[in-house]
């Protein structure tokens, strides 16, 4: 039998409105209110307001709960100790006090520092997750990233220079570290710092943090721009053929993958009848048409390809 008024709040049931007894058991599984007394479902929908942890010692119960005392930033303190040494009335401290004083004054600055540095690594870490949210990169870069930055934050690299610049750098050698790389182009895009600024930090921090990372391949990006452009897979294995044969030739040295791997999609859809203008593959590239036009003029003049529509 179970009660038909939902009316009753949970927390004002203390007795069975059947029998009117108060021994009353709440059975967490089935979410469910009932009477010892009689068995009657007093309420089918109880809520477990308890935590979800067990603990079976204050030890355990210590480790497992996720609340505390609150932490209090410096500004919200009562007392400022102010640079003057006078006391709360006007008086001049005596000099005898003063040393106490100055301690007191400087605690407060360390404390202040302390709380701002955190509140910069928390700024920082939550624009790192939303710039890798939207750039969809995996869980591995978004903590090579939060390492970086820690450790320019360590080794005190970010004094003088924008938060945004030293996240969206360190997110960039993380793409690298990790093996997703992302041009510049689309850093900027996400983080809206401008791409000559992320570079010039980049190299900045890849120097200072004595970075170790490989130089970038056109085979990296080679595929990711194939299927932007919604390239079949032979066309993929067509441009991949072409980028051998340029290696072969020396012709990667000294340019830019991106330019080199734009430039093999374009020469791979004219050469497969696939309509793909410059500017198209230029936007995924993240390149311009000029830098494709350069690269197309060289590949197409030492492979000797016969490629309808040559410019």
């Amino acid at each position: 039998m179970i009660l038909e008024n939902k009316s009753v709040k949970q927390e004002e049931i203390t007795r069975c409105p059947e029998c009117g007894s108060t021994r009353l058991a709440q059975d967490y599984e089935r979410g469910e209110l009932v009477c010892k007394q009689c068995g009657l479902v007093i309420e089918d929908r109880y809520i477990d307001q308890g935590p979800e942890w067990r603990a079976f010692d204050q030890e355990e119960q210590n480790k497992v709960a996720r609340t505390g005392a609150p932490v209090r930033h410096p500004s919200d303190l009562p007392t400022v100790i102010d640079w003057k040494n006078t006391d709360s009335y006007g008086n001049a401290i005596p000099s005898h006090n003063r040393a106490g004083v100055y301690r007191l004054r400087k605690w407060q600055r360390r404390v202040g520092r302390k709380q701002n540095s955190r509140g910069s690594m928390a700024a920082a870490l939550s624009r790192c997750d939303r710039m890798s949210s939207n750039m969809e990169l995996p869980r591995q870069v978004r903590e090579a990233t939060a390492m970086l930055y820690r450790r320019a934050v360590e080794q005190r690299l970010i004094r003088g220079r924008s938060m945004e610049a030293i996240t969206a750098a360190a997110l960039y050698a993380a793409c690298r570290q990790c093996g997703v790389p992302r041009t510049l182009d689309e850093v900027a895009d996400s983080s809206g710092v401008d791409r000559k600024d992320i570079g010039k930090t980049y190299r900045f921090l890849s120097r200072e943090l004595k970075l170790k990372l490989m130089p970038l391949q056109p085979q990296d990006y080679l595929f990711r721009f194939c299927r932007k452009l919604e390239l079949d897979e032979d066309a993929e294995r067509d441009a991949l053929d072409i980028l051998r044969r340029i290696e072969e030739r020396g012709l990667t040295s000294g340019r830019g993958p991106t330019g080199i791997a734009a430039a093999i999609i374009y020469i791979t859809t004219l050469l497969g009848g696939d309509n793909r203008t410059q500017s198209d593959v230029a936007a995924v590239a993240g390149v311009t048409e000029v830098t494709i036009r350069n690269r197309y003029k060289e590949m197409a003049d030492h492979l000797d390809l016969d490629i309808p529509g040559q410019m």
